[in-house]
């Protein structure tokens, strides 16, 4: 348990989080939950692949983890049913995806409709999809950065939340660049979901509301070197 400036206790979200690989954002999330920085209970992580590194790193923390891969079934819907099920088990308040690199159907969002976070490293809606460090140094960008959103039906096209913008380096390699968003992805990232477990960010008519005041723009995170 948490509190706001010494008042009554605030319990705890319960979030599941969702990783493909080493899972940066979900080792950073889950830290700042165990640390009492956040106030979120972490239930589960679970992956679409069971070598993903990021469940060795959980398990580490006392989490409990789950894989379930799409080879094991027919189509993607029914892979969707099941994973919905299995997250169901766990009763998230909140789905974060943390490097999951599925597309998730309409029945799976419909499931978890306005409570299933992203973190995308472009400022949306710039370079939905993949490779947005390459695209942003070849379109020769002086600003990159990172977005939180909602998730909707529409791929990286969700309400966004929150952006930090990092300044490109002239002498950025897409590596370089990525570290430096990743930077910034762990920290917007647990700030909207520290908002969203406060009950302060919500999903309303299709529109991000924080503090029960519509986003007509992102809140923005000042570039950083």
């Amino acid at each position: 348990m948490t509190s706001i400036d010494g008042g009554a206790p605030l319990e705890k979200l319960p979030i599941v989080i969702l990783i493909s690989g080493r899972g940066s954002n979900m080792l950073a999330i889950a830290e700042r939950a165990a640390s009492g920085a956040l106030p979120v209970e972490v239930r589960a992580v679970i992956s679409d692949k069971a070598e993903a590194a990021g469940l060795a790193s959980a398990a580490a923390l006392n989490i409990p983890t789950r894989s379930l891969s799409p080879r094991e079934f027919a189509d993607r819907a029914s892979y969707d049913q099941a994973l919905a099920a299995l997250l169901e088990s766990f009763q998230p308040q909140l789905v974060v995806l943390a490097g999951f690199m599925r597309i998730l159907s309409p029945g799976f969002i419909a499931t978890f409709a306005d409570r299933i976070l992203n973190i995308h490293p472009s400022l949306l809606p710039l370079y939905r999809g993949l490779h947005t460090h390459r695209r942003a140094l070849e379109a020769r960008d002086s600003l990159h950065g990172c977005s939180v959103h909602f998730v909707t039906e529409e791929l990286d096209g969700g309400p966004l939340v929150i952006q930090a913008q990092v300044k490109v380096r002239p002498d950025d390699s897409e590596s370089s660049l990525s570290a430096r968003v990743q930077q910034q992805e762990h920290s917007i990232y647990s700030q909207a979901i520290d908002w969203f477990a406060r009950g302060r960010l919500q999903l309303r008519e299709q529109r991000a509301w924080l503090d029960d005041r519509p986003l007509e723009a992102p809140v923005i995170h000042a570039a950083s070197d």
